[in-house]
């Protein structure tokens, strides 16, 4: 069989501070509340998103308190790189290998800013050698842990022999804004939550999942859709609510496009690896991707316990399918600002 990118480890990791649904309504409605008339209105969305616990890299309380740059990319820095250690750490002791074994990191990170990146910061806290060429990737959001995995797998087809480490970490409740009395943020602060994962991939002929063809889409006249707005005291969320109708009306298109240009149709495919952005986005997936099904109680297992963490999430997701013994062509996607498609298959 000719050599193809294959995953020789997955690692996932979260932070310590886990808060129930309950809590986290509980404290939106004391930030909220006094400056939202429309506030009970909004409310039935915490129990809606199908989330129970998530994970935050910050004390709750820490998050009620006016934040400015500083605080927040200080935070942000300490946070990912002790998340992305303990991912990275985990996966290669999985693979058996040494931090001076791996020739190249992929880092998808789209939550906070750190020059130098953060897989440069990793270098010596970790022992990779010097000459790890590094590619760090921002603004991708969402679609970050398949599209990353993507350019991973593209890294290792150009590096045959070496390896590749992929590394995505999202904070995203390090957007949290209390002074942001809107819709949009007690939507997001019912949704976010944090997370990182590593994964370990080389051009191999072994038994590993194999990483096969990808692809992305970003449909023309939608960068409003998702993404941040740059304010004076850190990062506003923005997102659509029409989200779930883009899908409905277009997704399954390009889905349909990307598997016939590599041999294929939805029949051929086992199972799905899909990003849980929130209970109406599985929903629209789930309506859409009919008859095929099998995969999403694992998109909405991880939707349950660990919230939305943006790119991390898909990570969770594909770890969750392996461990449960998924077998064939797993269609791994995800959304993310663009407003982009996301599409990647793995073969177990």
């Amino acid at each position: 069989m000719t050599a193809t990118p294959r995953l020789l480890a997955l690692a996932t990791a979260l932070p310590p501070h886990r808060v129930t649904q309950a809590e986290t309504l509980a404290t939106a409605r004391a930030v909220f509340a006094p400056r939202m008339r429309d506030f009970d209105r909004l409310a039935p969305v915490f129990p809606n998103t199908g989330i129970e616990t998530r994970h935050i890299c910050m004390p709750l309380e820490w998050y009620l308190q006016p934040r400015g740059w500083p605080e927040r990319m200080a935070a942000f820095q300490d946070r990912a790189l002790e998340l992305l250690e303990q991912a990275a750490a985990a996966a290669l002791e999985r693979a058996r290998l040494r931090a001076a074994d791996v020739d190249a990191i992929v880092c998808a990170c789209t939550t906070g800013i750190s020059t130098p990146s953060l897989e440069a910061l990793l270098l010596e806290r970790m022992g990779f050698r010097p000459d790890t060429v590094r590619l760090p990737v921002f603004g991708l959001g969402c679609a970050g842990g398949v599209l990353g995995l993507a350019r991973a797998a593209m890294a290792a087809r150009a590096m045959p022999g070496k390896t590749v480490l992929f590394l995505v970490v999202e904070l995203c409740t390090l957007a949290f804004r209390p002074g942001e009395a809107t819709p949009t943020n007690v939507v997001a602060s019912a949704l976010f939550a944090d997370g990182a994962a590593a994964a370990l991939v080389r051009l191999d002929d072994g038994d590993g999942p194999r990483l096969l063809g990808s692809a992305e889409h970003t449909w023309p006249g939608t960068r409003e859709v998702m993404g941040w707005r740059v304010e004076d005291d850190g990062l506003g969320v923005i997102f659509r609510q029409d989200i779930p109708d883009i899908i409905r009306n277009r997704f399954r298109g390009v889905t349909d496009a990307f598997l016939t240009r590599e041999g294929l149709a939805l029949s051929d495919v086992a199972g799905l690896v899909c990003h849980p952005g929130g209970t109406k986005v599985l929903l629209a997936v789930e309506e859409v991707m009919a008859p095929l099904g099998q995969g999403l109680g694992d998109a909405w297992a991880v939707l349950r316990d660990c919230g939305n963490m943006s790119a991390a999430s898909v990570m969770f997701v594909l770890e969750r399918r392996l461990a449960g013994g998924a077998a064939g062509l797993q269609l791994m996607t995800a959304l993310g600002p663009g407003f982009t498609a996301g599409l990647m298959l793995v073969e177990v």
